[in-house]
C-alpha cells in the first residue's frame, strides 16, 4: 500500500467517529497495538527532540525499505506514534521523501492536540524524513 493510501485509510477510519473524545480513544487503542521498543534502542541518539514526552525512533533499512520502530512514555503519544509508523514504515526512502503528509490536517490533529504534542508530531515526521534522506544517500552510493 502506498503512503497516500495509508493516510487515506487512516482518515476514513477516524472520519466515522463523531467527536474528539471518540477519536482520542481510538488513538489510544491504536497505540496499544504498537510493539514495545527494545529497551536497548531507547538511547539519546534515537530520542526525538522537540517532543514533550519521551519518544524514541529507530530506523533500519531492510530490502531497500525503511522499517521504523518507536517507543514513548505517554499513552496518547504512543497512539500518535503508531499512526505515523503505519503511514511511513515499510516504504522506500524515495517514497517517504516524495510524500505529502496530509493526514495530520485531514484528521484535525493540529487543531485538537496541544501545541507541544503537535510540535512533537511534526518533529517525529521530520526525523523520519531525515532518516529517509540519509538512507537514500547510502542507496545512491551502491
Amino acid at each position: 500500500m502506498t503512503i497516500l493510501k495509508n493516510q487515506t485509510q487512516i482518515v476514513e477510519e477516524f472520519s466515522k467517529l463523531q467527536d474528539w473524545q471518540s477519536r482520542y480513544r481510538k488513538i489510544i487503542q491504536t497505540g496499544k497495538l504498537l510493539p514495545r521498543l527494545d529497551p536497548s534502542l531507547r538511547t539519546e541518539e534515537n530520542r526525538i527532540k522537540g517532543c514533550q514526552s519521551q519518544v524514541w525512533l529507530h530506523a533500519r533499512l531492510e530490502d531497500e525499505l525503511l522499517i521504523f520502530e518507536a517507543g514513548t512514555d505517554s499513552i496518547l503519544v504512543r497512539g500518535l506514534v503508531a499512526l505515523v509508523l503505519r503511514v511511513f514504515s515499510g516504504h522506500s526512502p524515495k517514497e517517504i521523501l516524495a510524500a505529502k503528509v496530509t493526514f495530520i490536517n485531514d484528521l484535525g490533529l493540529g487543531e485538537n492536540l496541544s501545541q507541544n504534542r503537535s510540535n512533537g508530531l511534526i518533529a517525529m515526521i521530520k526525523q523520519i524524513q531525515y532518516y529517509a534522506l540519509a538512507f537514500q544517500a547510502l542507496l545512491d552510493r551502491k
